[in-house]
């Protein structure tokens, strides 16, 4: 009896329900070749609902989330909603009360894209970060006093809990085991100043180490990842980090393997429900006009299709997007690529169709 997942789709704003039919389009084509069905729910959370009705996640949304297998998400971000309102009420709603406790994200440059780093290639780069997506600067915990005054203080608190702590920097030692590459775990921190916080996470990075025999552990610096993940990319393997950190390297990531149109990743509970999509934002100034780069959409379908155990339909879905980037694509930028957004999913389903 074939397996079904039941994945609620949410298309949301700007170019966002664009890129997602094509990724469904090739999630189809992923389940067809393989043998298992998925049943897809589409949900209208975003800037129109908003609008409409000024709520951004109606009363039992997040109950109801909690019963479908995964999220697939396209984008949040109305350029008639202030920006904040929707990001807060819908995206970190989401993964806070989902407990998506990790964001992964792949960093990998594929055949035929055009790295800005000059002499690297898809040979150099090919790591991951694990980021721990709940806790620190981004769980809202501060004030402000005086506010509007010459003497107004912000007060904005990282919070590191060493739960919160531990299961990510467990989740990424798994990870690491399982992708076999390098084996080796690079936590990026900065001891030397957060000496709180980052004392919490260093030592429960080799606690936890003592566990994995077989993997190397590695510190390093935020600002010393920075500059090497420009100079010499292929030194890592996967990257643990907290809330604030992950969301600065990663995007630092998605440039040097070409910029937001390839980039996608994940927001994971590993015991619970888990939500993935591209990165780059809506691009509303495109809607409608049949050429944002749907690449991202699809690459985060593959992931959905990994995590849910459903692995070499994420493989084959890589393997089909690293064919069009290396045949096909004059450019990742919308309207630059040689092709329209629905000849690209077209031909990423009949790659993935005839591997």
């Amino acid at each position: 009896m074939s397996k079904t997942y039941n994945i609620a789709v949410v298309p949301g704003d700007g170019t966002g329900p664009e890129v997602v039919a094509e990724g469904v389009k090739v999630l189809k084509a992923a389940a067809a070749k393989a043998g298992f069905k998925v049943e897809l729910h589409y949900l209208d959370f975003g800037g129109e609902r908003y609008l409409k009705t000024g709520e951004t996640l109606p009363e039992g949304a997040v109950d109801e989330m909690k019963q479908y297998d995964a999220i697939y998400l396209g984008a949040i971000g109305h350029p008639d909603v202030k920006p904040g309102i929707l990001e807060k009420g819908i995206l970190l709603t989401l993964r806070f009360k989902l407990d998506q406790y990790i964001n992964l994200r792949p960093v990998k440059l594929y055949p035929g894209i055009d790295c800005p780093i000059k002499g690297k290639g898809p040979e150099h780069i090919d790591f991951v970060v694990v980021r721990e997506n709940t806790e620190g600067l981004y769980a809202g915990a501060g004030g402000v006093l005086k506010k509007g005054t010459p003497d107004e203080v912000a007060i904005q608190e990282s919070i590191n809990t060493r739960k919160g702590v531990e299961r990510c920097i467990r989740y990424a030692f798994e990870y690491c085991k399982k992708r076999a590459k390098n084996k080796k775990l690079t936590l990026c921190g900065k001891t030397n100043v957060l000496t709180f916080a980052f004392d919490l996470w260093e030592r429960a990075f080799y606690e936890v180490a003592g566990e994995y025999p077989d993997i190397t552990p590695d510190y390093a610096h935020v600002d010393a990842i920075t500059m090497w993940f420009v100079k010499n990319p292929e030194w890592f393997d996967v990257i643990v980090t907290d809330n604030m950190f992950g969301d600065i390297i990663t995007d630092l990531g998605a440039i040097i393997q070409g910029g937001m149109g390839i980039a996608a990743g994940g927001n994971i509970n590993p015991e619970g429900v888990s939500m993935f999509e591209p990165i780059g934002g809506s691009a509303p100034k495109y809607k409608g006009k049949n050429m944002i780069n749907p690449l991202a959409a699809i690459c985060a379908a593959g992931i959905m299709l990994d995590h849910l155990g459903e692995e070499q339909s994420g493989r084959e879905i890589e393997q089909a997007v690293m064919k069009i980037t290396a045949k096909h694509l004059k450019s990742l930028a919308a309207g630059q690529m040689g092709m329209t957004t629905t000849e690209v999913g077209d031909l990423a389903a009949r790659y993935l169709t005839e591997l």
